[in-house]
């Protein structure tokens, strides 16, 4: 029976986590490596601690309160932890496992001493470390001893820390299990760590070793600051020699102590050069056994080094898969889509298939590969130019690889295309048709295309339906890379550049354009936003109505729409939600991604901003606002013009000016049409998707329906076909999904893993002033709003709107606000043009904004200049 509480390391595998935990399972494959030492051991398994722990009246009653207390209640979950730990330590061990736990001891050395370290079964995983979240002991002298740390090990699965990890990373605390590791305790010269890529950078290639005297306890204190070596290819390219004055000592009784170090010691390395070129090798061979780069803890003896642990680093960002060992430079797609958060396999799977451009998958983003453009001189001026005026951190990051000189191959020029291929800033634009009917023209033929699609897709069902939908992607590139649709969005795009730069120069204007494009004609985007306020109109005049609808807002649920003709004017205000419905449904926050909701799915989305509009607008709000554009849009121009004949040759300048202004107003509505359309069609892929989900789920081959969201296009199509699904494959691509949240993507990222995200190199700024990129001009003070879900906002007017992104589902919030920062964005992204469109000062691509505004804060906002200052 004991057999089911004991296991000895050396006959544990990788499979075993669940009886084991994850550091023993760590350490037990650890000794499956030829020529590794690592201290012989046994682990008493999680079904000891299920026996003795789990059942026990008061514990289980303080989990039940403690499942309740929310993270951020830390006063709560203090207590309860405090609780919870005390009723697990005052628990008698079984005297059969006492005895077999002090029968081990006696086996391996009853006077030796051990190392008692917890193993949790959410411990040491591939998508959350809990590093340092449960309690070791170090030079445990006797099996008396020993027994009573290992219910201090069972004890530590309930401390602050833990318990606040594991429900920020939504894990059950009566899910987790503990098991103890019991290991010959090695007395050591030198101990420390061993990254095997660099947690800072995240480059795979640098290795990086913190080195002190004695025991590893003293670096992961605090108490000293460790030597740090940095290894690249076998050789030494960085190290810090620290000042060491102490080290942790195991004592010959038992326990440890702090020590004085000797003073000729203070500035001695922990190791020699050889030492740490050899500890690197061993760490390699260890990351490829794991698969993956590695967090290894090492102790140095008299016969050399001893691994003690090794756990994935769960920090760094993914790398994409290239298929070759070559240099690669990827940049994000999502830091241009403004959609930086996870998307979910069937979303990643349905862009990949539809995008004009080969699409690289890491951490639940996507990627373009960059390399080839940086390769030759054309095309690195004609991405770098087009970065910077989109993001000027995506081309300071790209720059910051191209500096380097030596990761990006050199090719020749292609031969130039376009702006792309790098035209001269201030250069007249390529010649386009002018006649606003090409733009009435080309949303003609993507508004038939949608019908045409809408038509046949209908009784498309099981293997001829993903048949199908393959041909309408091809449909759906096809209208992507239309080339007048190509010309028409680069026609306004280029002529809010050339503005700007010209008027910049003739006139000392900055980002002219912005005001000469307000209410412009055909942005679909802004007119969103507007509707919405003539939904108000609909709704105030009915108290009932409004007061229904706060219901909604409080979490009512989404079936709210049939219950408005119930009530006074209900079925007016129900009438202009639906009809608002019908023509913006299929929009949602990180609309790129097809799982996400749609508005049409989940209408109760939009109660919150309807509201702030019925509560800081008055009727005919839409209609004054655009026309108030249109008189400063006009004002704007006719001033410029005025002044621009008062310059040398000016009259040629006013008239190219004004032929540009004209270009801005036809066109630069256009920008966001073909977004729209694509979001319209992923919307009718998605509804017989869902469909065929629905079939899958009434044939037995899936318990629910949005399961399928964790499927590929093809894995969803082998499914229709056969009826079976891999539900072990769904079930880990949910907990790699969960994961992928708590990552940052980077803005560039290098094959070697390292992450680059730019900077704004400014000293034209007031001091403490956060720096962004300025995209609506004007200057604005207000109180600002945090706001991480728009579901969530809560605004009035004259507020500042501070967000990590916004895309085309923001802009409703947009008419209520008086200006917008944003950690994402650059100057032709949605949210930046709809700012314009609206006349709000806006600064884009903030660092860390939202972390670094309070929201209620007042703060003032630097449209013309890019900056934002934090007010007193």
């Amino acid at each position: 029976m004991t057999e089911q509480y004991l296991l000895d390391l050396r006959g544990i595998d990788a499979t075993r986590t669940a009886a084991v935990g994850g550091k023993a399972a760590h350490l037990a494959e650890l000794t499956h490596i030829e020529d590794l030492r690592v201290p012989d051991g046994f682990c008493v398994t999680t079904d000891a601690y299920r026996r003795v722990v789990t059942g026990v009246p008061s514990v289980e009653e303080h989990l039940r309160r403690l499942s309740r207390t929310h993270p951020d209640d830390q006063e709560a979950v203090r207590t309860l932890s405090a609780q919870i730990r005390r009723a697990v330590e005052a628990i008698t061990l079984p005297d059969d496992l006492a005895a077999a736990v002090t029968a081990a001891v006696v086996r391996y050395g009853e006077r030796d001493a051990y190392a008692v370290r917890s193993s949790a079964t959410a411990e040491d995983l591939p998508t959350a470390s809990f590093a340092g979240q449960q309690d070791t002991y170090l030079n445990v002298v006797g099996p008396a001893a020993i027994l009573r740390h290992i219910s201090r090990c069972w004890a530590s699965l309930f401390t602050e820390r833990a318990v606040t990890y594991r429900q920020r990373n939504g894990i059950d605390h009566r899910t987790v299990l503990m098991a103890v590791v019991v290991q010959r305790m090695v007395v050591p010269h030198a101990s420390g760590i061993l990254f095997t890529a660099d947690p800072v950078t995240g480059n795979r290639k640098v290795a990086t070793v913190d080195a002190g005297f004695g025991l590893g306890e003293a670096l992961v204190s605090g108490l000293v600051n460790p030597d740090v070596h940095r290894v690249r290819d076998g050789e030494i390219v960085d190290r810090t020699i620290a000042v060491k004055e102490r080290a942790v000592q195991a004592l010959p009784s038992g326990g440890t102590r702090q020590e004085a170090v000797d003073p000729r010691r203070h500035r001695q390395p922990a190791l020699t050069d050889a030492q740490v070129l050899e500890l690197v090798e061993t760490g390699r061979r260890i990351e490829a056994h794991f698969g993956r780069p590695q967090d290894i803890e090492w102790c140095l003896a008299d016969d050399g080094f001893h691994i003690v642990q090794s756990r994935p680093i769960t920090t760094l960002y993914p790398v994409p898969r290239a298929g070759d060992q070559d240099n690669h430079v990827y940049v994000s797609v999502g830091h241009q889509q403004m959609m930086t958060d996870p998307m979910k396999p069937l979303g990643i799977s349905l862009w990949q298939l539809t995008a004009m451009a080969p699409m690289h998958e890491a951490g639940g983003r996507l990627f373009v590969d960059a390399t080839k453009a940086l390769a030759s001189p054309t095309g690195r001026a004609g991405l770098l130019d087009v970065a910077g005026r989109s993001d000027p951190l995506v081309r300071d990051a790209l720059e910051t690889v191209l500096d380097r000189g030596d990761f990006v191959p050199s090719l020749p020029d292609a031969p130039p295309a376009g702006r792309a291929a790098g035209r001269p800033a201030g250069a007249a634009p390529a010649p386009v048709p002018t006649d606003p009917a090409v733009v009435t023209e080309l949303i003609a033929r993507n508004e038939a295309s949608l019908a045409d699609l809408e038509r046949t897709i209908r009784d498309r069902t099981g293997p001829a339906l993903f048949d199908f939908l393959l041909e309408a992607f091809e449909e759906h590139k096809r209208i992507l890379r239309d080339p007048l649709s190509m010309q028409a969005i680069m026609a306004g795009m280029e002529s809010t550049w050339w503005l700007n730069d010209n008027l910049g120069e003739w006139l000392g204007e900055k980002n002219a354009a912005d005001s000469l494009s307000l209410s412009a004609p055909g942005n679909i985007t802004s007119q969103m936003g507007l509707e919405l306020l003539d939904v108000a109109d609909a709704v105030r005049p009915h108290p009932e109505v409004v007061e229904f609808l706060r219901t909604v807002e409080d979490g009512h649920g989404d079936g709210f729409l049939d219950e408005l003709p119930r009530l006074p004017g209900g079925t007016e205000a129900r009438d202009a939600i639906e009809a608002y419905l019908d023509r913006y449904g299929a929009r949602c926050a990180g609309e790129i991604d097809i799982t996400r909701p749609r508005w049409r799915e989940r209408p109760g989305t939009l109660v919150p901003a309807l509201l702030d509009n019925v509560r800081n607008f008055g009727p005919g709000a839409a209609k004054a606002r655009f026309e108030q554009g249109l008189h400063e849009a006009r004002q704007k121009e006719h001033e410029v013009l005025s002044r621009l004949r008062q310059l040398p040759d000016g009259d040629r300048k006013a008239d190219e000016t004004k032929r540009m202004i004209d270009r801005v107003r036809t066109f630069v509505g256009y920008r966001e049409y073909p977004k729209y359309g694509i979001v319209r069609r992923y919307f009718v892929y998605k509804r017989a998707l869902l469909a065929e989900a629905d079939r899958l789920v009434r044939a037995g081959a899936l318990p629910e329906r949005e399961d399928v969201f964790y499927l590929t296009f093809h894995e969803f199509r082998d499914a229709a076909r056969t009826h079976r699904v891999d539900h072990g494959l769904v079930r880990q691509r949910k907990e790699e999904f969960r994961s992928y949240h708590a990552l940052t993507p980077p803005r560039v990222l290098t094959s070697d893993g390292e992450v680059l995200n730019g900077a704004h190199r400014r000293d034209d700024v007031p001091a403490g002033a956060l720096i962004g990129l300025a995209v609506s001009t004007g200057t604005v003070e207000g109180r600002a709003r945090v706001v991480l879900d728009m579901a969530q906002a809560d605004l009035e007017a004259g507020d500042i709107l501070i967000t990590p992104y916004t895309d085309p589902s923001w802009s409703p919030l947009f008419v209520g606000i008086a200006g917008l920062v944003t950690e994402v964005g650059g100057l032709m992204t949605h949210g930046a043009v709809i700012a314009r469109e609206y006349g709000l000062p806006a600064v884009v691509g903030v660092d860390r904004a939202t972390r670094l505004i309070r929201d209620g804060q007042r703060v003032r906002v630097h449209g013309s200049s890019g900056y934002v200052e934090v007010l007193a």
